[in-house]
């Protein structure tokens, strides 16, 4: 029975460690991209190859 308290322990130690690293990546601003993701699969990556490809 001691071992549940060791494991609710942890749980929540790593449930609140989780939470605070999303809340400091919110308020830096870490999710706030909202133009870029429609048109990323526009951009052509083969151009970048190519260049490093011809030298």
């Amino acid at each position: 029975m001691n071992i549940f308290y060791l494991l609710i322990g942890v749980s929540l130690l790593g449930a609140i460690i989780f939470l605070v690293l999303f809340i400091w990546a919110v308020r830096n601003k870490q999710f706030d991209d909202d133009k870029t993701p429609p048109i990323r699969m526009l951009f052509d990556d083969d151009e970048e190859t190519d260049k490093t490809n011809d030298k």
